[in-house]
């Protein structure tokens, strides 16, 4: 007996101090890969654009042309009333200077406006490659010669000074992006937990994971090829603060209530993981696999972002398993303090705000079922109101020099294009391509240009201005003509963009719906519960994008919808969604195991879970609606529109819908499982007024 005890303690004493050993062994190797993710960043067209399309071919054959990638630029000078002969000169100063300074694809040639307010010189690079800092260096080296004054507004736009100022903007998240996330979680653990001391644990356990997480995108990256974006990058912090977060309320939730019925931490946060160790291992295997799901996507941007959140989601599951538990028993139970959850105590008796939702749900089933629904269906409206496509110049919510660049030359060459559109074509048919690119309609002008390894690269200009209608129907004209050849270039890019976010929608949504049902099927042994949560969840999407369609335009002032918003919300709402439903419907069907009639069961199921789900969800909403501080639109969006599904799923679809389906459907949510049919003997079941009553 003495050795046994003599066992035990040297158990308590080692297990933990072994593994927050191993964690600092993990933190050391991972350390100098985590510092080198930055590094690996790419945001470049082609690190975004589907993967097949016409628009990455080209890309990929420009950077092995001669040269390498082409850096286009466009200098706009604009005075209001008129240009002057002075401010022709300091163009042609400007522009002789900047030509002496670099090695320009050809010789800068100006073209006025036809009102004379305006002059524009195209101005083309290969000298910084692919190197994206070169091309930086490039854009703002040409802006420092480039200035204005006295009226006279210089402006340097084109497509290479678009991508860098979208790289100073995703370059310059990593930093806020994550001190805001880490400063919202911190004040909502403070409130949540009360206590001077333990909301800064799991909030420290989350930085580690984040921190293995970025390791882990690295090797990724160096070992597989998985792109890592600026996008993808932050949403993998995100989800390491969020779903870690979600984790860790559910441990310290359960570690709370096993430190009242047992003495020492050790053998409580024991219990704790035996009790919910299932829940939380199901519910992020469900996130990781929706996740991986986006493998199945076209576009490179959604498919590089399944791998990284999907690390984001395991690394935070790995450390709120394994180094938050350690932690919090050897700071023992002070951690808790004010609020010590004492050995043999009860918890301070007090009225549930979901046993009080629970018995609104319970009393009319039916009618908050139908209710809900009727809501979530009207909510969805709105997505007919959604603007249209996002523009390259509406995608930034300030508004960067580019961008002033391209409205200004759009009202100033409203006849012609302003940018071009890039056709490669095999090089023994160049001539002949040149000749069916100048009889299209909607063709201003085609140059024959860099000729490599096969290629040869034509620069059209079409009639039309960028991505306006006209210079759509251009291109995609040019691409039904010149068989062989492929058409790029920034408007055929969103193009593209577009067609394949709708292409990876009809391919990774079904994918997507299948894995999370299958597994709801697996972990909850019934068909009926799985098909409820994922109804629900998939309603709660076409509630948050009806919201997102009431608000972008008449309230945020956005001019469009970015083309991946209804894919990528979908997957991480669906994801996200079912998590919960999980820790909802373990819990009661671990009730209805123990014996618990169908309707005690789920409102028990509310009452005991519906703190921490709720607590759970306003942290992952929190988490996300940090994108909306960002500076891109597409960010904002995505930030808001899963924000929103977020607190619809917390407050309503689980607290209400769910728990109300449950009710209603009685033992048959558990069909065609076993605790579907009633037990032999069974007594006929209470109405519901009279279970809710004694469940409180």
């Amino acid at each position: 007996m003495g050795a046994a005890r003599t066992t035990d303690r040297r158990r308590r004493i080692a297990v933990p101090w072994g593994v927050l050993g191993l964690w600092i062994v993990v933190l050391v190797i991972a350390s100098p890969f985590a510092a080198k993710l930055a590094d690996v960043q790419r945001d470049r067209a082609v690190d975004y654009l589907p993967a097949s399309a016409d628009s990455t071919q080209v890309a990929k054959i420009q950077d092995r042309l001669p040269g390498g990638e082409t850096t286009q630029m466009v200098v706009v000078y604009h005075r209001d009333g008129g240009l002057t002969g002075a401010d022709r000169a300091t163009a042609e100063e400007q522009i002789a200077e900047i030509a002496g300074a670099h090695r320009l694809a050809a010789d800068p040639a100006g073209v006025p406006s036809k009102d004379g307010t305006t002059l524009m010189y195209p101005v083309a690079s290969n000298e910084p490659g692919t190197d994206e800092e070169a091309r930086d260096a490039l854009v703002h080296e040409v802006r420092d010669v480039a200035r204005g004054g006295d009226g006279l507004s210089v402006e340097v736009g084109g497509e290479g000074a678009l991508a860098t100022d979208a790289s100073e903007v995703y370059n310059s998240l990593d930093g806020p992006l994550l001190y805001t996330t880490v400063a919202v979680v911190a004040l909502l653990l403070i409130v949540i937990y009360r206590s001077p001391f333990l909301w800064l644990v799991p909030l420290v356990v989350a930085g580690v994971a984040n921190y293995l997480s970025m390791a882990v995108a690295y090797g990724l990256n160096q070992w597989f090829g998985t792109s890592v974006s600026g996008q993808s990058s932050g949403i993998m912090t995100i989800l390491v603060f969020g779903a870690g977060t979600d984790y860790a309320l559910l441990l310290v939730s359960r570690y709370r209530e096993e430190l009242r019925r047992v003495e020492r931490p050790y053998d409580a946060m024991t219990a704790a993981l035996r009790g919910c160790g299932p829940a939380v291992l199901a519910s992020s295997g469900t996130v990781a696999a929706g996740l991986l799901c986006l493998l199945a996507a076209d576009l490179n941007s959604s498919r590089g972002m399944g791998p990284l959140g999907t690390v984001g989601v395991l690394c935070a599951l790995l450390a709120m398993l394994t180094l938050l538990p350690v932690v919090l028993v050897l700071l023992g139970r002070r951690v808790f303090w004010p609020l010590i959850p004492r050995y043999g105590s009860a918890p301070k008796a007090r009225r549930s705000l979901f046993a009080a939702m629970g018995s609104s749900a319970g009393r009319r089933p039916v009618a908050v079922l139908v209710g809900g629904g009727l809501l979530l269906g009207a909510l969805a409206l709105g997505m007919f109101n959604l603007p249209g496509d996002l523009k390259q110049e509406d995608s930034f919510t300030s508004r960067p020099d580019a961008v002033a660049a391209m409205q200004t030359l759009a009202a100033a060459y409203p006849e012609r294009g302003t940018q071009a559109i890039s056709v490669i074509t095999p090089a023994g048919r160049a001539d002949t391509t040149l000749a069916e690119i100048r009889d299209t309609p909607g063709v201003d002008s085609a140059e024959t240009g860099r000729s490599g390894d096969g290629w040869t690269e034509i620069s059209v200009l079409a009639t039309s201005p960028p991505q306006s209608a006209g210079e759509t129907a251009t291109i995609e004209d040019l691409r039904d003509r010149l068989d062989g050849s492929y058409v790029g270039g920034p408007s055929a890019e969103q193009i593209d963009l577009k067609d394949t976010n709708a292409r990876d929608r009809m391919i990774v949504v079904p994918i997507v719906l299948l894995s999370v049902l299958l597994i709801l099927v697996a972990l909850l042994r019934s068909l009926v519960a799985p098909l409820l949560l994922v109804a629900a969840v998939v309603a709660v999407w076409g509630a948050s994008l009806g919201i997102g369609g009431l608000v972008f335009g008449p309230v945020f002032g956005f001019e469009g919808t970015d083309p991946g918003l209804g894919l990528l919300s979908f997957v991480f709402l669906v994801a996200l969604g079912v998590d919960y439903g999980i820790f909802l419907m373990h819990r009661m069907r671990e009730e209805s195991l123990g014996g618990a009639e169908p309707v005690a069961a789920a409102l028990t199921a509310l009452r005991t879970t519906g703190g921490v789900i709720a607590s759970a969800g306003l942290v992952l909403a929190a988490t996300f609606a940090v994108l909306t501080s960002m500076p891109m639109v597409q960010l904002v969006e995505l930030g808001f529109v899963i924000a929103v599904g977020v607190l619809l799923d917390t407050f309503l679809v689980r607290t209400y819908l769910v728990t109300s389906a449950s009710v209603a459907l009685r033992r048959k949510v558990w069909w065609p499982g076993a605790l579907s049919k009633e037990p032999a003997g069974a007594v006929p079941p209470k109405e519901p007024e009279r279970v809710t009553a004694a469940a409180h």
